[in-house]
């Protein structure tokens, strides 16, 4: 089993999941709250993680919706103190995962949950009082199992990001045998989520070498083995790779990423139902050819750099070819070929847009988009 130590410990390996109590007992939890969904449970994959707890205490939170809400995160705290938990395990996708986080604040941190997002200024007021916390990830995609934010959808209806070194779980368990029974759709959206990671991390402008190599990586593993996942669920090579992308585009989290991420937070704002993945996957081409002008991306060859790990050899200083490649691999994964396809019309552009120049990924952009340049990307998209 690889042990790694870049931002928190992994537990990377199949049958990973057995090191769950022993993990509790290091980090001195004494009774966890799981946070995880329905679907987790429905699937079996939540009776693997008590397996491993065995006769250790705990309580389950099992109504994570498909996007965290402050709601959502009330009734997780209000269970936790109703059952004198003292940590959570969060157990799922990206979902569950920021929900817990998001409970680890309120547990300890009084007022409305905004108070602590980042573009209200919050982070700072995220302390050390926040509730430990272990992430179980059951997709491969999000990677919020090594990332020090989450995404919540509050009472007022934005979708903000919090982040802070505090909420960075103490130890990430990744199993990839616990992603086997993830359908193709799922695995082929939450995959195209990794990747779009690992190369948004990769082409924003931060000064960071070592995050840079490991989001090179793992788009190299994300890009090469996302079509076997998604074809053949048992393909261990191929969850295994799946499971390692995600975690890595995430620990290259802390360079930024970018308009991909503002599009889709605000739009995901606007409809929750729309998946974060999904969405991703498809602002990714317009986002790479618009950024493709900028003048960081043009000096380090991030382009070419992006092209060589994608197996796709010369590179046009336009993107055309990453962007290309993007639109063929989400056609032959079966995801949608556009916006449209998700009910998604122009009449929500204006709102899109208000929320994506405001969300805390758009100054972390190589290039600052204009009002007009966010239009012009959802057009492309749509």
């Amino acid at each position: 089993m690889a042990i790694i130590h870049y931002i928190t410990q992994v537990n990377l390996d199949f049958g990973a999941i057995s090191t769950l109590r022993a993990e509790c007992e290091r980090i001195g939890i004494g009774k966890p709250l799981i946070v995880t969904d329905a679907g987790v449970r429905a699937a079996g994959v939540l009776d693997r993680a008590l397996a491993a707890l065995g006769d250790h205490p705990y309580a389950v939170f099992d109504q994570t919706p498909s996007n965290p809400t402050e709601s959502g995160v009330r009734a997780a705290v209000a269970l936790l103190k109703k059952e004198g938990c003292d940590g959570l395990i969060g157990v799922g996708g990206g979902s569950s995962l920021d929900l817990a986080k998001g409970a680890c604040i309120a547990a300890t941190h009084e007022g409305p949950l905004k108070t602590y997002a980042t573009i209200e200024g919050g982070s700072p007021k995220i302390s050390d009082r926040v509730l430990p916390l272990i992430a179980v990830p059951t997709t491969a995609g999000t990677g919020s199992e090594v990332a020090r934010g989450a995404i919540v959808i509050v009472d007022d209806g934005r979708k903000l990001g919090f982040h802070s070194w505090f909420l960075v779980p103490k130890i990430a368990i990744c199993d990839p045998e616990l992603t086997l029974g993830l359908p193709p759709m799922l695995t082929a959206a939450t995959g195209m989520d990794a990747i779009a990671h690992c190369m948004e991390t990769f082409m924003a402008p931060a000064v960071n070498p070592p995050a840079d190599g490991i989001g090179l990586d793992g788009l190299a593993r994300g890009w090469g083995h996302i079509e076997r996942a998604t074809a053949n669920g048992q393909d261990r090579e191929a969850r295994w790779n799946m499971m390692s992308a995600s975690m890595q585009g995430a620990m290259a989290f802390q360079k930024g990423l970018g308009c991909v991420h503002s599009l889709s937070h605000s739009l995901g704002g606007v409809n929750p139902r729309l998946h974060h993945g999904t969405l991703n996957a498809l602002f990714l081409p317009a986002v790479v050819r618009f950024n493709a002008a900028a003048e960081s991306i043009q000096k380090e060859q991030r382009l070419q750099r992006m092209a060589h790990a994608m197996g796709l050899g010369g590179c046009d200083a336009q993107g055309d070819a990453i962007a290309e490649a993007i639109r063929a691999m989400n056609a032959r994964l079966g995801l949608p070929t556009g916006l449209a396809a998700l009910g998604v019309t122009a009449d929500l552009f204006e709102r899109v847009i208000d929320g994506a120049m405001a969300d805390h990924c758009h100054k972390t952009n190589p290039r600052i988009a204009t009002r007009e340049e966010y239009r012009a990307m959802l057009d492309a998209s749509l």
